[in-house]
């Protein structure tokens, strides 16, 4: 065994790993350890594929390595600079992409709510944007499968959707801010529940992985899970993937895709200590996530004829409200997202398409701070001022749909990075839907927290996750891969997170991209 298939071994309580020669032919080259990469990789690995993962971030050690600090969960986050265009620039880092085995999910804050029928007919429903090429029913097992295999714990019955199997956790404990909006509904008659979440608030057996522990509600999921309660793809798939006998490169960037002479990718070339490597394979699986994966294929000049890709970048509107109470909240303490409400998810009489969700939000005291400074222009004593009410604030925010256009988008930029290649610029700018459904979705969480008591309230528009850049859909010419994910263009390149995504749904993409990565993997398989 190599010296890192030991380290490796020794991460995950392995006996020993598989190691692949760089000149083997592998069935499957995965790109992205994330919830795009990791699922797809544990399925192909369990029906026998020989699979190599390539993760740019490292391996990490949940128990010693994940404390409870703000400043040390920086190193979770994809740092490489991006650079963000448009009349509404997105912020980066800790906002949407992780950097490390497991990739966003290591810093996700666990939010799992199922996308609706609707949400997938976004065009049939409203006349704006675009249908999927897949309906909602064809993911219905995969959610099933993902909620068991993870560990999502959420309430049963579940109030907003069509049926559903019970959840396989109870509800995970209510926070302060969660509280304190199921006060302001039922003021208002809006119905609520506790959150679906993909920590586990009882010990769960996770199918094929073993005992996990129960969440400790210490608060800080963004800095990754100390206890492995979370359901981050680090202890969940990724040992299921290795189980089954795939090889994981951890630190290992991807750079060039080497094509022969019928268009397919022959070998992927990735950087590693330093040192350039070569990885062959019979089928590449890009999985890096809406931002580094049309980046690559930019890089690369592939797969672009119709010059689709980055195009139709998309990101959920994702208003917060603030505000400070006389009781004590302590933003810091519980699973971050503890409540939602559905109620909005189409809204009687709306003058936009689309529609959203409100949950509760936690929040720690740097972050917070922050976003005062940015939100409210709060600085010095001012800010110090405000900070001593910390433990009293509490916030809710929306997540709500963006119509893709084809301007919003991902390009290369003139400058290079400390890897000397080209850094994305990513051009946003919201379109008067999304400015109408954040206007109506601020009405909504003022009159909430209006009722629930709330003073000094203050808003801070944000746009949350990212999505689109590879779209699928079944016209070539206004998409990149088709409903499986496959590329148009090169016969032997799948695509598998959440660039496909032909809108960004009403709901956080997480679950749906685990689900999706499944059906991938099944679709692949199928047609050996």
């Amino acid at each position: 065994m190599s010296s890192d298939a030991r380290v490796i071994a020794s991460r995950y309580g392995l006996g020993e790993t598989r190691a692949f020669g760089h000149d083997d032919v592998v069935d499957a080259l995965v790109i992205g350890t994330g919830p795009g990469g990791a699922p797809l990789a544990a399925r192909l690995a369990a029906a026998g594929l020989s699979v190599v993962m390539l993760e740019a971030g490292r391996a990490w050690d949940p128990g010693t390595e994940f404390a409870t600090d703000e400043a040390a969960q920086h190193g979770l986050f994809w740092n490489d600079e991006r650079i963000s265009a448009g009349t509404n620039p997105i912020a980066f880092g800790r906002n949407n992409s992780g950097y490390g085995v497991g990739g966003g999910s290591l810093h996700y804050t666990a939010y799992v709510p199922r996308p609706q029928p609707d949400d997938f007919r976004l065009r049939s429903g409203t006349g704006e944007g675009v249908d999927w090429p897949i309906a909602h029913d064809e993911l219905l097992p995969y959610f099933d499968e993902v909620e068991r295999t993870i560990g999502v714990s959420g309430p049963s019955p579940y109030p907003w959707g069509p049926p559903r199997p019970d959840y396989p956790l109870p509800p995970l404990p209510r926070n302060g801010a969660a509280q304190l909006m199921a006060r302001g509904c039922d003021e208002l008659d809006i119905r609520t529940a506790s959150a679906p979440n993909a920590a586990l608030s009882v010990p769960y057996d996770r199918p094929g992985i073993g005992p996990g522990r129960a969440c400790t509600n210490r608060g800080f999921c963004q800095a990754g899970c100390s206890t492995g309660a979370k359901g981050s793809m680090d202890v969940t798939y990724i040992p299921l993937a290795l189980r089954a006998g795939a090889e994981l490169r951890p630190g290992s960037h991807a750079t060039l895709f080497e094509v022969d002479g019928r268009g397919h990718i022959s070998g992927v070339v990735y950087s590693r200590d330093g040192r350039e490597l070569r990885q062959r394979a019979h089928h590449v699986f890009l999985c890096a996530g809406a931002i580094e994966t049309p980046r690559l294929m930019l890089l690369n000049r592939l797969g672009n004829r119709n010059d689709q890709v980055g195009r139709h970048f998309m990101a959920h509107v994702g208003l917060q409200l603030w505000g400070t109470f006389d009781e004590d909240v302590r933003p810091y303490k519980g699973i971050p997202g503890g409540l939602i409400s559905e109620d909005t998810h189409r809204p009687a009489g709306a003058n936009f398409a689309g529609g959203y969700l409100v949950q509760s939000i936690g929040i720690m005291p740097v972050t917070y701070a922050g976003q005062l400074a940015r939100g409210r222009g709060l600085w010095g004593p001012a800010l110090r001022e405000h900070m001593r009410r910390y433990v009293n604030a509490a916030g809710i925010n929306v997540l709500g749909e963006c119509l893709p256009s084809p301007d919003n988008r991902v390009e290369l930029s003139g400058e290079t990075d400390v890897r000397r290649l080209p850094k994305p610029v990513i051009s946003f700018d919201a379109g008067p839907n999304e400015r109408a459904l954040a206007a109506h979705a601020e009405r909504t969480l003022r009159a909430i927290w209006d009722a629930a008591g709330a003073r000094d309230v203050w808003s801070f528009p944000r746009f949350a996750h990212t999505a689109g850049t590879c779209r699928m859909g079944t016209d070539r010419d206004t998409s990149v891969v088709d409903a499986d994910g496959r590329s148009h263009e090169v016969p032997n390149l799948t695509i598998s997170d959440n660039s496909t995504f032909p809108s960004v749904l009403a709901a956080n993409p997480s679950l749906t991209i685990m689900a999706l990565s499944l059906r991938t993997a099944d679709r692949h398989l199928a047609r050996r």
